[in-house]
Parts: structure tokens; sequence; C-alpha cells
């Protein structure tokens, strides 16, 4: 059964999915959408798990360093329950801190250029998320 994984943030969605086997995460896509419109973010992804016949989402949560929610947690909350009311689709929250900063340090180590780290990061931190989804399951 494949799991997608997502990165939200205020004009992009982070797009990757599992293997069938729930192993390996893979980056699919980087959604763009006119700032703060999540309707059209979260009726894509609902969208896209239809057509993968994907029934459960990793969505980021992005809490603050000391564990706090604050507006981009909140947001990301009320988008989880979008697509949970609408759709037969399970969300799961995922912590996200820091995801950000390790997919931009090991691109830059892997010689990516600023264009492409800009074009890839949200769907390189959604594999990040995933992936670490994946492995908490498994063990």
């Amino acid at each position: 059964m494949k799991i997608v994984g997502l990165d939200l943030g205020s004009k992009t969605l982070g797009i990757a999915i599992s293997d069938e086997l729930g192993m390996l995460a893979r980056p699919v896509t980087t959604y763009r959408f006119s700032e703060n419109d999540y309707q059209s973010a979260w009726k894509y992804v609902i969208d896209f798990c239809h057509q993968e016949r994907v029934t459960q989402v990793v969505l980021g949560d992005p809490k603050h360093m000391n564990g706090d929610i604050g507006i981009r947690a909140n947001i990301s909350r009320k988008f989880k329950e979008s697509i949970e009311t609408n759709s037969e689709i399970s969300v799961i929250l995922e912590d996200e801190r820091l995801t950000t900063t390790m997919v931009d340090r090991t691109m830059i180590l892997g010689n990516a250029r600023r264009k492409e780290r800009k074009q890839k990061k949200d769907e390189m931190a959604a594999v990040v998320i995933l992936q670490n989804y994946l492995d908490r399951m498994r063990f």
C-alpha cells in the first residue's frame, strides 16, 4: 500500500510517495498555488490520492523548535481536517522540524545549483517527512 508525504508551504506543496511495500519514499512533484489558497492544494491532494489509489497521507507538522504549535502548524491542522472531511483519506501529522534545513544542506553538498534547490526543496522535504514516518513504522 502506497503512502503520500506532503510538505505544505504558503505557496507550494511538496509531494512524495512510497513504494508499494511502504519502505522507500521518492519525490513526485511540487504543486504551486496562489498564496494561502489551501483549498486548491487540498483538492489537488485528494485528486492525486484517488489517481494513485492512496488512502493514507503523512503531512509535515511544522512545530516550533520548543514543540509549541504556531501559525504554520495550525494551518497544517486545518489542511489535514479539510482532506479528511472531504475524502476517505486519513492524514497523519509528522514532525518536520529542520527537514528543509537538512534538505538544503544535502543538496548543497551534492552541488545542486541554487535554482535547482529552490525548485526541488519542497518535494525533497516531503521525501524526508515520509521516509522518517516509514522508518519509524518499520522499527
